[in-house]
């Protein structure tokens, strides 16, 4: 009868959510934008904002005078805008002859008629990472929204005249209008956005799961995601060890067993299986994606015992609220020792986890506005959200923590140091002073008093568990924190440079989920992955996506052609680190408290943020397309000391869809379904397409890894759209 009523009451439990989930799946269709031309011409449409009159002109001006002050009204149509959705949904960029394109400055944006807006920009790009533009006559202008590229046309900066070039990714051919879609349709019917949603959520589609989205759409499956047991491989059994490894289990004599208790080999392997086979793929995901975020390393974390308990402080807080993760992780031993806080006391204060998180973890150096643009004073420079001594204040508060020892700790072990139970405190250790936090308008808890008569070490503790969780409470509440988190979460899921609208979206959900409470994992996630600028069948925006990550690159091949082991007889056993250290993401081994690569990093020469191009360079670009080779011709070759499996691609499906086609045609339909979205462009389908028919129509498998081989390693899908 037990059971019974708690599988009924789970049941319930699934029924609600997926009923707060009963709305429409999201439109992928969005219309694109048109930038309006002069008559007959592939001018723009443009005026000084000074000498507009509120309607919409003949003609404009012949020329522009670039300068942060200089104000001009382009016009735009074919846009639908969502209520409160303003300039900041739109982002103008000039390409020059220089080959260097600006973001210019967007202002304003106002509604002339029903389906015409005028948008007022500045000619100047308040990054400024090249400079800015210059008067060197004819150059380009277009726009772009939800991931849309509006047409490209010429404006003149300076002086008439001079011909400029349209890049291959631009084009002053109008936008075609989206094709209406049947209202009737039960589930999500559009392909290439299944597939895009597959890869933003999870570590990578399969055909099952596309199936089922197609079958019951977007919301429901993330209902079904948020109520998923996890996870699905079990987690790898390991013991808390000596810090000394003695001689059963030294590197010299016994690297088997070194490997297992002293690296971070089984909890990457156990990681890479979980990607390839499990089933809660969105809770797995969203933990890696936190780990990017809140880092710590097995370069200094030494057992994999010690990180394994680290992730799953992770994973239970994936779908839970901010806060909770905020404390989980302050006071997770394995954070306690990456940062110091286990060593902090107020004789020694130790300043390192005081300063990361408010660096990397909640609110960023520099104060925000809700959309994610920096906050300027007077003289255009970024305003700090603290100072060296709010570091310090914050550091008293951290004192007194460290590891569990003695009998009242569960997983206490006698000669470990424990790192499977939350730090505990010492109350003589704990700083008792005055302690001032960050200001902000209403700031919460900003002041913490000193404790006058604190006696006793239980006044003590009362004091310095209630300072902690003001000293939360004061990071949770900054107006820097949605934003901040918004973004970073943004860019790990769905686009390295996401439009300010898109960021202030999210942080408006991140504020307040609907039901007045702020900080709902749920909720933040479906407003990152249902936004319209992350859904749409195609994306046509040059700056738009991310580059893949070794590791999801690893995964999306993974799952694609489902992973198994080198012989083809069993499952992967997630022995990659080789391969991903070579690409410069060995997981959970960041090489610093930075993650992989730093969230502001700017592709050189551009104005491009896009963190993941950190990891880029000739050597690893080699090494990607090395590892794509092995992978996909050979193997990943088993390592017998250890008992490893290896890694292969199993093409059995790619191979039916092949079918005796000799032309190939059948196969990159299939393929560029799959890998794709549907994007896969004539002219490099056509270069595929002649390898693909040099190799003998007989050898279907060759033809097959031949074809993938070379979407692969192509800048059209390293590139995650």
């Amino acid at each position: 009868m037990i059971k019974f009523v708690l599988s009924f009451v789970a049941s319930l439990t699934i029924l609600f959510s997926i009923s707060v989930f009963a709305e429409d799946d999201p439109n992928p269709n969005s219309p694109t934008p048109i930038l309006l031309s002069q008559p007959n011409s592939a001018q723009a449409l443009a005026v000084e904002s000074n000498n507009w009159n509120g309607k919409i002109p003949n003609a404009s001006d012949d020329r522009f005078l670039p300068d942060s002050r200089k104000s001009i009204t382009l016009f735009l149509t074919n846009v639908e805008l969502m209520p409160n959705e303003n300039a900041n949904s739109f982002r103008v960029y000039l390409f020059q002859k220089s080959d260097k394109t600006f973001e210019l400055q967007v202002d304003e944006l106002i509604p002339i008629d029903k389906s015409v807006y005028a948008l007022k920009v500045r000619l100047y790009d308040p990054n400024g990472y090249r400079g800015q533009p210059q008067a060197d006559g004819e150059s380009l202008i277009y726009l772009t929204w939800r991931g849309l590229s509006s047409n490209a046309l010429k404006i003149s900066l300076g002086r008439s005249g001079g011909v400029i070039k349209y890049p291959n990714y631009l084009t002053s051919e109008k936008p075609k209008a989206a094709e209406p879609t049947s209202t009737d349709y039960v589930g999500y019917l559009w392909s290439g956005d299944r597939v895009r949603f597959l890869e933003q959520a999870t570590f990578g589609p399969t055909t099952m799961l596309d199936s089922r989205i197609r079958r019951i759409g977007l919301r429901v499956w993330l209902a079904e995601q948020f109520n998923a047991p996890y996870p699905t491989i079990p987690y790898p059994s390991l013991s808390l060890m000596p810090t000394i490894p003695d001689d059963s289990c030294s590197m010299n004599t016994f690297p088997a067993c070194y490997r297992q208790n002293y690296t971070m080999q089984p909890v990457q392997q156990w990681f890479y299986k979980e990607a390839f086979y499990g089933d809660a793929q969105l809770r797995h995901r969203i933990a890696w994606s936190l780990g990017q975020i809140w880092v710590t390393s097995g370069v200094t974390v030494q057992q994999p015992s010690h990180m394994l308990a680290y992730q799953k402080v992770l994973a239970d807080n994936a779908f839970g609220n901010y806060r909770d993760l905020m404390y989980q992780v302050t006071l997770n031993p394995t954070m306690g020792n990456y940062l110091d806080m286990a060593r902090s006391t107020k004789n020694i204060p130790n300043e390192n986890y005081a300063r990361e998180i408010l660096q990397l973890f909640s609110i960023g150096l520099f104060r925000l506005n809700q959309d994610g643009s920096i906050i300027r004073d007077s003289n255009n420079n970024p305003v700090p959200t603290y100072d060296q001594e709010t570091i310090n204040n914050f550091a008293k508060v951290f004192t007194g923590w460290s590891f569990c020892q003695g009998a009242s700790c569960p997983n206490g072990f006698p000669g470990r140091v424990n790192y499977f139970d939350p730090m505990t405190l010492t109350p003589a250790n704990h700083d008792l002073t005055d302690k001032t936090l960050l200001n902000y308008p209403n700031a919460v808890s900003q002041n913490i008093q000193a404790c006058q008569n604190c006696t006793t070490d239980q006044e003590r503790a009362t004091y310095a568990n209630n300072s902690l969780n003001k000293a939360l409470d004061n990071i949770f509440n900054h107006p820097n924190l949605p934003p901040y988190i918004s973004r970073l979460l943004i860019q790990q899921l769905v686009t390295s440079d996401p439009s300010p609208a898109y960021v202030q979206r999210v942080a408006d959900v991140f504020v307040n989920n609907g039901q007045n409470v702020r900080g709902d994992m749920k909720s933040i996630i479906k407003a990152i992955l249902l936004d319209p600028e992350a859904r749409g069948d195609k994306k046509t925006a040059p700056r738009y996506g991310k580059l893949r990550e070794p590791v999801q690159l690893m995964t999306n091949l993974g799952r694609i052609f489902p992973a198994k082991s080198a012989d083809g007889q069993s499952l992967s056993d997630g022995g990659l680190s080789f391969w991903m250290d070579k690409m410069k993401q060995n997981a959970f081994n960041s090489p610093t408290v930075f993650n992989y690569f730093p969230p502001d990093y700017v592709v050189p020469g551009t104005t491009l943020n896009a963190p993941e191009f950190g990891l880029l360079n000739t050597s690893t670009g080699i090494n990607r397309a090395n590892f794509i080779h092995v992978l996909i011709f050979e193997r990943i070759t088993p390592n017998v000391t250890d008992s490893l499996r290896g890694t292969s691609l199993d093409f059995t499906e790619a191979i039916a869809a092949a079918g005796n086609d000799a032309t190939a045609n059948q196969l990159l339909d299939y393929l560029n379904n799959k890998m794709m979205h549907g994007s896969l462009t004539a002219e490099h389908r056509a270069l595929i397409q002649n390898a693909v028919q040099a190799v003998p129509a007989a050898d279907t498998a060759q033809r097959v890894k031949t074809a993938v081989y070379l979407i692969a390693v192509s800048s059209q899908y390293q590139i995650q759209r």
